[in-house]
């Protein structure tokens, strides 16, 4: 511990209010490691990583998730479920709350930045009260070099302090003890009352939200992408379980980056982070070779739970949470873009994972078409995985990433349309999920035949075959694509009644429906004609 001690700083932070700290900067992973394990925080697994349970919480918490509504936000924000406002003297008062927990303790300072294009670069400082939130930042946000250590000044500051919790949390203008709090005036995110670390990432994620489109016209999206030999980019959005990780894991293809991302003006695509950060529940090397094997020394596995007896992890144990994660720095994955942006998009994967077996396989967009589906931001939530569900639920998050979007989902999509038009992307509808029925009747489609689609639309096989419109939602779906079987690419096709398919493809997209009244009424026309047909019985007549 020698070496710990000896870059153990007592350097003043009392600019932010922290009084007689014990400051510990920019440690390497190795010591961060070991004051963990130290410290009783954490344990290594059977390959020595670092393994630590966040407690309380294991995920995000977003009914306790604010913005400060002040002259900079006021007119700019979506206000309402998602983002909820906090005045700026209760925002005050719980940063000075927090500042006088944190002072007289030990704290861990990482000093990192965000977007890998230097032209939007951010620097980001966090401090945080536990070494492994600090190691999970190493991880996580964009490595500085020690010259660049030297002369560090940030744009932005993190606070997090998860051993905090408000007393009397209403007189502060809040609902719990716990809270994620974004001002965008002092361009502070304060974190307290969760060790979750996924709170961090997306603190910093919800600010690029709203700076980037509004002060330097960069959409900023939830998402994952890689680039091809011949230098076509091609952008993964999803939400959780649709394959997002997976299949933009291509060896014949250089990964960017896995969650987010910016599309600039000059059609540059870049990466806004360093590392990546991965569901590990029911983890095999066969499935996920890529993430399995980035779990090593310098990974941060969260919540999952040994094999008893051993320090071997059983990726099957859901017994904390079906969240179980692991954040490792991008360069544990072997083939990634260095530095990781990259121009040319080509190709834009909406992916869903429709439970009701209702969506095609493979569909191309209109650009219409493509905005509602980027607003609706669909998928299943699929029975069992989480108490009280027993059939397929819709499942819509705007943008694929509504809980992190401070705008109206309209400006994102409108900027995507505009973006595509310009670039001349195709934009394709991958349903991940079930064929033949519903979860609990038909089958998962095989993951081999979604990678065959996606392979076909990589280089340009899909630009040469006829295509059917679906008579309800009115996807155009190919008529065939090499390596995958053609009764496939038409759902309706592979249900044996095809009356009970037409009943259920009309309950989905009356939930559609429902789901964007909300956003109805500051769509574009041709947005709105993007969604389902809306004279489906009509549109069935010469179908069936």
């Amino acid at each position: 511990m020698d070496e710990t001690l000896s870059k153990t700083s007592n350097k003043n932070l009392q600019k932010y209010g922290l009084e007689k700290v014990n400051a510990h900067w920019n440690l390497d992973g190795e010591t961060l490691q070991e004051l963990t394990v130290a410290k009783g925080m954490g344990t290594e697994t059977v390959n020595g990583t670092l393994c630590v349970n966040t407690g309380k919480f294991t995920g995000r918490s977003p009914k306790d998730r604010f913005l400060v509504k002040d002259d900079y936000t006021s007119d700019k924000v979506w206000w309402g479920r998602v983002n909820k406002p906090i005045a700026p003297e209760n925002f005050d008062k719980l940063y000075n709350e927090v500042a006088k927990y944190l002072s007289g303790k030990e704290v861990y300072i990482r000093d990192a930045y965000v977007c890998a294009d230097p032209k939007y670069r951010m620097n980001v400082r966090t401090i945080t009260e536990y070494p492994w939130s600090n190691y999970f930042v190493k991880n996580m946000f964009l490595r500085l070099k020690d010259d660049e250590l030297e002369n560090f000044e940030e744009d932005w500051l993190v606070l997090c302090a998860p051993g905090y919790e408000a007393k009397e949390p209403k007189s502060f203008g809040i609902g719990s003890g716990n809270f994620s709090i974004i001002n965008f005036t002092k361009k502070i995110a304060l974190v307290a009352g969760s060790a979750y670390t996924g709170e961090i990432k997306k603190g910093i994620f919800s600010a690029l939200n709203l700076i980037l489109p509004t002060e330097n016209n960069v959409l900023p999206m939830h998402c994952s992408a890689n680039v091809g030999e011949e230098g076509d980019t091609a952008i993964f959005f999803g939400l959780s379980g649709t394959g997002k990780t997976t299949l933009s894991a291509d060896p014949e293809r250089r990964l960017i980056g896995d969650d987010e991302h910016g599309w600039a003006a000059d059609n540059t695509i870049f990466n806004f982070e360093g590392g990546c950060y991965a569901k590990v529940i029911d983890l095999t090397e066969e499935k996920e070779p890529d993430i399995f094997r980035a779990i090593r020394p310098g990974a941060l596995l969260e919540n999952v739970v040994f094999k008893e007896g051993t320090k071997e992890v059983d990726y099957s144990d859901f017994s904390i949470t079906q969240n179980t994660r692991v954040s490792y720095p991008i360069e544990h994955i072997d083939n990634i873009q260095i530095p990781s942006f990259a121009k040319n998009p080509k190709n834009i994967f909406f992916l869903t994972c429709d439970a009701f077996g209702v969506l095609p396989p493979v569909s191309k967009l209109t650009p219409g078409q493509a905005a509602y589906h980027f607003i609706s931001g669909y998928t299943a939530k699929v029975a069992g995985t989480e108490a009280g569900i027993n059939e397929p639920v819709p499942s819509f998050s705007a943008c694929f990433g509504e809980p992190f979007m401070p705008l109206h989902p309209t400006v994102y999509a409108e900027m995507l349309s505009k973006k595509m038009t310009e670039a001349g992307v195709n934009v394709w509808l991958i349903n991940t999920g079930w064929t033949g029925g519903p979860y609990g009747v038909g089958s998962r489609i095989k993951l081999k035949y979604t990678r065959a689609m996606i392979s076909a639309i990589l280089k340009g096989e899909l630009e040469k075959v006829d295509y059917d419109q679906h008579p309800i939602f009115g996807l155009h779906m190919p008529k065939y694509c090499q390596a995958v079987p053609t009764e496939l690419l038409d759902p309706m096709n592979t249900w044996l009644q095809k009356g009970a398919y037409v009943s259920k493809a009309i309950q989905l997209a009356h939930s559609f429906h429902l789901n964007f009244d909300k956003f109805a009424n500051q769509a574009s026309e041709e947005i709105l004609n993007g969604g389902p047909l809306i004279d489906t019985h009509h549109a069935l007549a010469d179908h069936i």
